[in-house]
């Protein structure tokens, strides 16, 4: 098993590496003359870039001091999603170059010969002959003195003309990209709005409105005032009821309970309630629900409690099973009333299944991003059952938030961040 991680280790670091050097060409050595400072400025950014990222990677696993990873976290992991879709630009590039090449050889000007006089000697035939003028001496002209200044530089080749436009428009668009998909994470995630109507829910509940929140990822990039820009957009809603389903950190309680702080002031009728996801069993799943229930959140640690209109579950994340403590269905839903709706808290999506079997009626879940950076919502729809959305099973139906803020990169293309009021419907209304 190790030498089966380490192999597909070695050949993704050889990908990556091999991305890169492609990335260097088309932008470093296309678009330079030959070795001078602009060669050797491209190059020191194009291998500082992903050691920076891998940097963060490691620092952010290991735990090593928090201020060395918020060195590292910024730079390292907006190279990640720079580099994503600096090499998508330059792909595509690669279609477009030929034409750019056509064009520029097409608007250029031809260069057109001067003819020389030439010199007819006296006496050829069918000229007449002359005599030859007496040559006269005369003084050389003074040469004029040449200005001062740098030699002007030659100009661009066409093909070194076209590198530099169609490398310079790839690099604008991947910055352009990922500036805009961080300053969308930033502002912080805007609110949706969903009906779910159930079945078993009575008249009496009808309206009853569920703030989700998910994927929240304090970390050393994401901080106490991203945490309060998610509270109070949640409290503006002036939900019923609080569910976070889960991944709310990227690192320890002694590292990140300031950020967390602001959690303390959700506010809801009905209580605020917790759930783990897979990242809180990277950062100390249990010190973290310690702490959340400190906050005044109500961890479901596979467990139930009975609200005056339906039931309310949750389940831990499957990535608990390493340590123990995975999800229990049987006890956070086992010797319910079936006659009451019951609404479960799960981290994953793939936990749909046993709810199906376990006849929730709602399942209310996070984890995918959405995929966060375009394309990755291609492999979170390979990897799970609904991406984003409502979505039915059977009896069941599955919502699935996109989260209020990222992992790695604080970047988020083609899946923005939101916070869901799920509002529940009875059919006997």
């Amino acid at each position: 098993m190790v030498v089966v991680f380490v192999l597909v280790g070695l050949a993704v670091l050889v990908a990556f590496g091999a991305l890169h050097w492609y990335a260097w060409r088309r932008l470093v050595r296309d678009t330079t003359r030959g070795p001078g400072l602009a060669r050797r400025t491209g190059t020191v950014v194009i291998v500082t870039g992903p050691v920076l990222m891998f940097g963060a990677l490691i620092a952010e696993r290991t735990g090593a001091p928090f201020w060395l990873q918020r060195v590292l976290a910024w730079p390292g992991f907006l190279w990640m999603a720079f580099s994503l879709y600096l090499l998508l630009a330059l792909v595509a590039a690669e279609f477009v170059r030929p034409l750019v090449r056509r064009l520029v050889e097409r608007e250029a000007p031809a260069e057109v010969a001067v003819p020389q006089p030439e010199r007819v000697p006296a006496g050829t035939a069918g000229t007449a002959a002359t005599e030859p003028e007496p040559e006269v001496e005369s003084a050389p002209e003074p040469k004029r003195p040449e200005p001062a200044g740098p030699p002007r530089a030659a100009a661009p080749s066409r093909r070194l003309f076209v590198s530099r436009v169609v490398g310079g428009a790839a690099a604008a668009a991947a910055v352009g990209t990922v500036g805009y998909g961080t300053y969308g994470v930033l502002r912080g995630p805007r609110v949706k709005r969903v009906t779910v109507p159930l079945a078993k829910l009575p008249r009496s509940a009808h309206g009853f409105r569920i703030a989700v929140v998910s994927d929240i990822h304090l970390s050393p990039v994401l901080g106490r005032g991203f945490a309060q820009r998610v509270v109070d957009t949640i409290n503006s809603t002036q939900p019923d009821l609080i569910a976070v389903v889960g991944d709310l950190v990227d690192g320890s309680v002694q590292d990140l309970g300031p950020a967390a702080a602001p959690l303390s002031q959700l506010k809801a009728r009905h209580g605020s309630y917790f759930v783990t996801g897979n990242h809180e069993y990277f950062s100390g799943a249990g010190q973290w629900v310690e702490e959340v229930r400190r906050l005044g959140l109500n961890p479901l640690e596979n467990a139930r409690t009975e609200l005056p209109a339906f039931d309310l579950a949750g389940v831990n994340d499957v990535a608990g099973e390493s340590e123990g403590q995975g999800p229990d269905f049987d006890r956070a839903l086992g010797d319910r009333d079936t006659t009451r709706a019951v609404v479960l808290l799960a981290h994953q999506p793939v936990q749909i299944h046993e709810a199906v079997r376990h006849d929730v009626d709602l399942q209310l879940s996070g984890h995918t991003h959405g995929g966060q950076l375009w394309p990755g919502s291609l492999v979170a729809a390979a990897a799970n059952p609904t991406v984003a959305g409502l979505e039915r099973y059977g009896d069941t139906q599955l919502y699935v938030s996109r989260g209020a803020g990222a992992w790695g990169p604080p970047t988020r293309v083609g899946a923005p961040s939101d916070i869901t009021v799920v509002e529940l419907a009875s059919k006997q209304a």
